[in-house]
């Protein structure tokens, strides 16, 4: 069911050390080490990089929010109800620290999808409602800090507890959002068009449940898809699947 996450058959434990083995021994991503890709010899370890100048836009196909460098050479998809308690999971328990630790030094922009389906299953309107605001929080740059917030104190997913009151209470918590501008973007939906065009694009997705990830426009799925919720293994779910890169 769309909102919940899906079904996985879970990766030995062994499979998992190993994967993360090939990581840690620095040979480059495991998709490209079965691939046949590089020269076979022992690539430099991974060294921390400096916290890079996050960036925060619409991309031109009007549905996307990105959050990372113009220069980063994984792009991660991310495709996310607010209403989702699965979402919530990930993104306050699991992976989602993980993602944004790789955000900030530069190895990946995430772009997000915001679907609202849940407002169809369960009534309300609070996903379109969180939505709507989180696309007016990206006028003022603060998508990422409002997202965090929205998550860390997401309301039971039956209550439709995403009241525009609620909403601009969670703002006020963000410095520098709250101002008549982004108020009056929430109270009257001011990017409702945005948030219909941000379901359609995830119905068009491929995606079948939230949240579900893509890297490089690959789907994370079967049993890599229990290695996001899992803020040590998302980084080498992420590398595995990232497309090869000159550099």
């Amino acid at each position: 069911m769309r909102g919940r996450r899906r079904g996985a058959t879970a990766a030995p434990a062994a499979v998992l050390a190993a994967l993360v083995g090939v990581l840690a021994t620095g040979c480059g991503t495991a998709a490209q080490a079965g691939s046949g890709h590089g020269d076979g010899k022992p690539s430099a370890a991974r060294t921390p990089a400096a916290d890079v100048r996050v960036v925060q836009t619409l991309a031109s196909d009007g549905t996307t929010v990105s959050v990372g460098s113009p220069a980063a050479k994984t792009v991660v998809s991310v495709y996310e109800d607010l209403r989702c308690p699965v979402c919530k999971d990930f993104e306050t328990r699991g992976g989602g620290e993980a993602l944004r630790g790789m955000v900030r030094s530069g190895e990946v922009r995430v772009e997000y999808t915001l679907a609202s389906f849940l407002d169809d299953q369960l009534g309300g309107e609070g996903s379109q409602k969180a939505a709507n605001a989180l696309r007016a929080a990206l006028d003022a740059g603060k998508f990422a800090e409002y997202h965090d917030v929205l998550y860390a104190h997401q309301p039971e997913e039956s209550v439709d507890g995403y009241t525009d009151a609620y909403l601009l209470d969670m703002a006020s918590r963000v410095k520098g959002l709250r101002d008549k501008d982004f108020d009056a973007a929430v109270k009257d939906m001011k990017y409702r068009g945005f948030v219909i065009a941000s379901e359609q694009a995830f119905d068009a997705s491929g995606a079948t449940g939230t949240p579900t990830m893509k890297v490089d426009g690959r789907i994370v799925d079967g049993w890599l898809a229990d290695g996001i919720f899992d803020k040590e293994m998302l980084p080498t779910v992420v590398r595995m699947l990232a497309r090869p890169t000159d550099s």
